[in-house]
């Protein structure tokens, strides 16, 4: 006796059941692929945070100096060995130039988290789904021991603010709540210096929102602790969608959610909120 076979008809249902399968468990499977790359990116991010932390302990509370590849200067950051060299190159054009692999990693093996062994594995650099070759990823902020802004400081000292604290700050001492100081921000991709925020008079964006890892990024704190931070805002995470791995500034808040990311940036980066800031 002949055995039957399937029919086209058959095989057509057969097909149309399996796509359609895979239509539902496909975003599925990103978004568990997704939380399980960002749990590797924060406990990275611990660790970097950590060695900045023991930096700190062991150089009587002074901050490591937060400005990324820029070699220590009078008189902000006299003596201060920054924690990492260059690995950036064109970081303000659109398709810009990057330093080569080779070229990151000595520029990693320059700073002292580096030499002085806080860290000793170059993954402990870089977010593994940051933009390909990036050998570097993660940036300090301004406020803590960075470049100091406009407003931030007087001569080499950290002004205060209205809160009576210190701004721009060089000691773990100065800071006021460690637990809602931030430290670091995965970028994505190597940039200049440290995150760029306005203390004063300018009510934007100055880097850019990072978008990573959905629709936000991954951020350290001066107490150790790390979290991933989602954006709220529909113009937040669309500038930084149309600027991933290059540098424009100028994204300006139109709602109180946009307004609610930049104030999170803001506070976190000085630990106070600027009297004139829009948005209470």
């Amino acid at each position: 006796m002949r055995s039957r076979g399937f029919t086209l008809i058959e095989l057509l249902v057969v097909i149309a059941v399996i796509a359609i399968l895979m239509a539902i468990l496909m975003p599925a499977l990103q978004r568990a692929r997704e939380q399980g790359q960002r749990a590797v990116c924060l406990n990275t991010l611990k660790q970097l945070t950590l060695a900045w932390l023991m930096y700190a302990d062991e150089n009587d509370s002074r901050l490591v100096n937060g400005e990324t590849g820029i070699a220590p200067s009078a008189p902000r950051h006299q003596n201060e060995p920054y924690w990492a060299g260059k690995c950036w190159d064109q970081y303000n054009v659109k398709g810009g130039n990057r330093l080569s692999r080779q070229a990151q990693i000595l520029g990693i093996q320059a700073g002292v988290f580096w030499k002085g062994k806080y860290i000793t594995e170059l993954g402990a650099f870089a977010c593994p789904t940051g933009i390909r070759d990036e050998m570097l990823t993660y940036n300090p902020f301004d406020g803590v021991n960075g470049l100091a802004r406009d407003g931030t400081i007087s001569g080499t000292v950290g002004t205060k603010g209205p809160n009576g604290k210190r701004l721009w700050v060089k000691k773990t001492t100065e800071i006021a709540n460690p637990a809602e100081r931030l430290v670091f921000i995965d970028e994505g991709w190597a940039t200049p210096d440290s995150f760029a925020v306005h203390w004063n008079s300018t009510w934007q964006w100055w880097d850019q929102p990072v978008v990573r890892h959905g629709d936000g990024t991954n951020v350290s704190f001066a107490d150790g602790h790390v979290e991933y931070r989602k954006w709220k805002g529909a113009v937040t995470v669309k500038w930084g969608r149309d600027h991933v791995g290059w540098m424009a500034g100028g994204c300006s808040p139109t709602n109180d959610e946009e307004w609610e990311d930049l104030r999170f940036i803001h506070n976190g980066c000085w630990g106070q909120t600027h009297p004139s800031f829009p948005v209470k």
